[in-house]
């Protein structure tokens, strides 16, 4: 067992890490297909339905297993080596658990809803993108309204990821229809409660089974599925954090996986001429370089954020904010350098699909990493927060 798989371990039965593998054995046999025919990976959800994955955020008590960010991270890792688009999907869904697993917990309604999505295991979808505001998830143009007990909501949503297959919604909108821009709510909308029509089609060079297709959403719910806090303090605390930490999982596994394959093929070179150094054996040891560097820029992402939870202050604050920007940033661009280089050592057999040696999908879906969100947007954000916080010089952290 390996030290990842026995860190997940989780009470009795196996552990998490044990069963992402298997989910992942099935993402890789159909990772080929999903890409080619921009489909949905559902084989890779169903698996993950049936390892009752889609609820290990959830607490305990609530019947989850309380898994950590940084467990699910490696879960992430687990399945992007085997097929980036089932775990991106992956890593959404636990994006959008965790607003409610963080800002959810004290409503009786969403505590209910997370039982559900522990005893169902559901899978959460989010719509944050509305046209006219291009990505900036930090404002709306819709409004939601609440009458008496119910509220309705009508969204012009340029992407919904694996909007048309999931089972429930998480979207924005203003919290009334006189408020400003950036007051904003987050609901929970379940498939029952609303109905989407495509406006935009999906079809893209990389991570093409996210299926991310435009809808306009049209809702209707009882109001208490308004989460009760504001969204810039969900955003603040768990949204954006997770997202940069748990897409980095997700690109982490990409690289790692074209690595792998480079290493597999310097092997095979190294045992055809035995005593000659193979080409390519110095490209593979700087794209380990390089990987490494990933890693520990992931790692210590996540140890920030573990630390940063015990104290609402600090998860709040610019500095934190600041290095969580600057995580997704640096692995953003530092995968597609190792990719590239797989590449070059694996020469025409990693440029031709259908070899034990291909990545052109691992460098299309790649290139997805800095556009989500765009690095140019997290750029600016950071600049400007730099403008009156001191950056943190410290190893210490």
């Amino acid at each position: 067992m390996t030290a990842a798989v026995a860190l997940l371990e989780v009470g009795t039965g196996e552990g998490a890490a044990v069963r992402a593998v298997r989910v992942a054995a099935i993402a890789s046999q159909h990772a080929d297909a999903v890409d080619a025919e921009g489909r949905f990976p559902r084989e890779a959800v169903d698996a993950m339905r049936a390892e009752k994955l889609l609820s290990i955020q959830i607490p305990a008590d609530l019947g989850g297993e309380g898994a950590s960010m940084t467990e699910i991270a490696e879960l992430c890792s687990i399945l992007g080596q085997a097929c980036a688009a089932s775990a991106m999907v992956f890593a959404m869904h636990q994006i959008k658990l965790s607003s409610l697993v963080e800002h959810g917990i004290d409503s009786d309604w969403h505590r209910d809803f997370m039982r559900r999505i522990a005893r169902e295991q559901l899978l959460l979808a989010s719509a944050t993108t509305e046209g006219g505001i291009g990505g900036n998830l930090r404002n709306s143009i819709c409004a939601i309204n609440v009458e008496g007990d119910t509220c309705t909501l009508e969204k012009d949503a340029t992407v919904i990821s694996y909007g048309a297959h999931a089972d429930a919604i998480l979207i924005t909108s203003r919290s009334h229809a006189e408020a400003a821009s950036s007051d904003q709510v987050l609901t929970c909308f379940l498939k029952d409660q609303y109905d989407i029509k495509r406006t935009v089609e999906w079809n893209t060079l990389g991570m093409r089974g996210t299926c991310s297709d435009g809808f306009l959403f049209k809702g209707k719910a009882p109001a208490k599925q308004i989460l009760p806090k504001p969204f810039a303090e969900i955003a603040a605390q768990s949204m954006l954090a997770s997202s940069h930490l748990l897409w980095s999982g997700v690109w982490y596994g990409i690289a790692a996986d074209a690595v792998s394959r480079a290493q597999a093929f310097v092997r095979a070179a190294a045992r055809k001429s035995p005593g000659v150094q193979p080409p390519g054996a110095l490209r593979l040891a700087e794209a380990s370089s390089m990987l490494q560097m990933v890693k520990s820029n992931v790692v210590a992402g996540l140890k920030a954020y573990e630390e940063a939870k015990l104290d609402a202050d600090r998860l709040s604050s610019m500095a934190f904010a600041v290095a969580m920007n600057n995580v997704k940033i640096a692995s953003s661009e530092m995968i597609l350098p190792i990719i590239n280089h797989a590449m070059l050592i694996c020469g025409i057999m990693g440029y031709k699909n259908g070899t034990p040696y291909s990545l052109g999908r691992h460098l299309r879906d790649a290139h997805s990493a800095q556009l989500m969100i765009s690095n140019d947007r997290i750029l600016g954000n950071t600049s400007t927060m730099l403008l009156v916080h001191k950056q943190d010089t410290s190893l210490l952290g």
